[in-house]
């Protein structure tokens, strides 16, 4: 066997055992945001750490109904292969998944701002990933129930710079999710989904051109 297949069985299993040991994000608790992306990313500014006043009615409040933030099904991970080949076994560049979520709502007037912050990882394969790579990632508050409704989505992209280690922590804050008040008979089934949104790289890719005979 020589040494290419040998450092391709190695990262097949510290692929393996990065992807078992990841702890999967559970819904967001009412913890103040500041407090979450002080545990989330490791710190916060000087002007996060200032008590809030209480704000006048005409001026942004924040919501402590703020929806429930999850990862949507089938959407925890992210992976690349080489070009025309299936991200499995020895194919695989490189894997992102997510693993933490923070959030928090502020209403104005009839329209809540979001802010959702998401924590994850990015683990090299064995065919290797570029030094630097793009996440793509999807932020939509639904209204569930029977027959989810989309009240609201955005697609985000976050740069990680991977260099030459083997696992890379990345974060991301989507500050601007905006959506309509909910009806109060309904606030208690909206709820934030985060993922990964592939389609958000394939739609880019250029079409092929017909050369003129």
């Amino acid at each position: 066997m020589g040494d290419k297949s040998i450092t391709n069985l190695a990262r097949s299993a510290v692929l393996a055992l990065l992807i078992s040991s990841v702890t999967w994000a559970a819904p967001a608790s009412a913890q103040s945001f500041t407090d979450k992306l002080k545990n989330l990313f490791g710190g916060g500014s000087k002007s996060d750490e200032q008590p809030q006043q209480q704000a006048p009615s005409d001026e942004p409040q924040p919501d402590m109904d703020c929806p429930q933030v999850t990862i949507r099904a089938g959407a925890s991970t992210y992976a690349v292969a080489e070009p025309g080949q299936q991200a499995i076994g020895n194919a695989v560049r490189y894997q992102a998944t997510i693993t933490k979520m923070a959030r928090d709502c502020t209403k104005t007037g009839g329209e809540i701002t979001a802010r959702i912050g998401i924590q994850g990882r990015v683990i090299v394969g064995p065919a290797g990933a570029p030094p630097t790579v793009e996440v793509p990632l999807r932020v939509a508050v639904v209204q569930g129930g029977v027959g989810e409704k989309v009240i609201a989505t955005k697609a985000y992209r976050t740069t990680v710079n991977v260099g030459e280690d083997e696992s890379v922590p990345f974060s991301f804050v989507a500050d601007d999710l905006v959506y309509p008040v909910p009806p109060a008979s309904a606030a208690d089934n909206y709820i934030f989904y985060v993922g990964f949104d592939p389609q958000l790289v394939s739609a880019e890719k250029p079409k092929p051109v017909r050369k003129r005979k």
